[in-house]
């Protein structure tokens, strides 16, 4: 009896840890798809051109799914081998600390925590099963394990100083990659301001006022009410404004869009975006919206999704590139992939030549082509992060 005992004890520790083990990579690939794998075809010259680019992409989901970013997955879309294969100097790695069920572009309310799941599933600290801060210290934490077991190979960018001083060891050795903390929503701070200061001691640099629901800084885009930003919402950008937190506007509502233009003092981001002269819906900015960014000195950042592009390929992507820079400059574009998170894209990070290639086809110019790929991005930071 007791022998017997054992062995369905034993089955259901196998059956516990299987699960454990198995769960968090399934839901990866069931989230995270790419049409086509890699290798990536591109014409000669795009082939020759790609290598000599100072990439940067302003968004990635990429430490939600409890990957080792220093190992090279086939799963997902974003890890530090393939950074360094696809010649990207920089990636914003964002988090989103809470996601509700049915996420949806038109209205979402604040009842459900899929993340939750995610993070009990992946056997994050049981702190962060209650607290959205915790959740954003515990994968700053992970990032800064990964700049540690890189052997010098990825580091990650707090500082103008940092840049400066990564970029130049970077002309030297092209495999080198970087990253910078974001975070989706400012539900993140637990309701207190005062945690600003938590996560920028953490490595924090950008953070938007919304994700998908309204919150008690903003509105989301997708919101029930898609409020503008609140009273509490006008000293947070106060806050970060203050330590040169940069300000990200996707997924804002367009009363929390404008709200925050009207005061904010410093240039700003919309990390990952379309726009509706390309793919008209809820989600992606307004000419005007486009306009009122770059006039602040902002970057905006092009998505690889079918909501934001209404396409499949680097063709649609380049087509919404073409559309911002025709009305306010090459100079306000950028990489904004939203690798990893939830989204099906045309290639995974390595396939960054095919965008090239397709700006080529597209005619924009070498410079063009050379500042929407990174040096927009390169510049912007310089000038906006903390000096030290």
């Amino acid at each position: 009896m007791r022998r017997r005992s054992l062995e369905i004890a034993f089955v259901i520790l196998c059956i516990v840890v299987a699960f454990f083990l198995v769960t968090p990579r399934l839901v990866d690939e069931s989230q995270n798809k790419i049409l086509k794998k890699p290798p990536y075809p591109a014409s000669e010259r795009a082939l020759t051109l790609h290598p000599q680019l100072t990439i940067a992409d302003l968004h990635a989901d990429s430490l939600l799914w409890g990957r080792n970013l220093l190992e090279r997955s086939v799963d997902g879309q974003v890890d530090i081998p393939r950074l360094a294969d696809g010649n990207v100097a920089l990636q914003v790695f964002s988090l989103p600390t809470k996601s509700p069920s049915g996420l949806n572009i038109e209205s979402n309310e604040d009842k459900h925590d899929q993340i939750l799941w995610l993070a009990m599933v992946d056997r994050w600290p049981p702190q962060t099963w209650n607290s959205l801060t915790q959740r954003a210290l515990y994968q700053a934490r992970r990032l800064h394990q990964f700049a540690d077991g890189s052997e010098g190979g990825f580091v990650v960018i707090e500082s103008a100083a940092d840049l400066s001083a990564y970029l130049g060891r970077r002309r030297t050795n092209g495999k080198l990659t970087a990253g910078l903390l974001s975070i989706e929503g400012a539900h993140a701070l637990d309701g207190r301001l005062q945690n600003l200061d938590v996560l920028y001691r953490a490595g924090y640099r950008m953070m938007s006022p919304s994700h998908f629901f309204d919150n008690d800084i903003g509105g989301s885009a997708a919101g029930v009410h898609k409020i503008g930003l609140t009273e509490k919402g006008r000293e947070w950008v106060r806050q970060m404004e203050a330590r040169h937190m940069i300000v990200d506007l996707a997924h804002a509502s367009p009363k929390t869009i404008a709200d925050v233009l009207a005061i904010a003092t410093r240039p700003l981001v919309v990390s990952h975006t379309g726009v509706k002269g390309t793919c008209d819906n809820n989600r992606n900015l307004s000419d005007d919206q486009i306009r009122a960014v770059a006039a602040k000195g902002g970057l905006i950042g092009i998505g690889y999704w079918d909501t934001a592009t209404c396409g499949s390929d680097a063709s649609a992507i380049v087509k919404a590139m073409r559309y911002v820079s025709d009305r306010v400059g090459a100079e306000h574009v950028a990489l904004g992939s939203d690798f990893d998170g939830a989204v099906t894209t045309p290639f995974d990070t390595t396939g960054l030549v095919e965008i090239t290639d397709a700006m080529m086809e597209a005619g924009f110019s070498e410079k063009e082509i050379r500042m929407i790929m990174g040096e927009n991005v390169m510049t912007f930071l310089r000038a906006n992060l903390p000096e030290n």
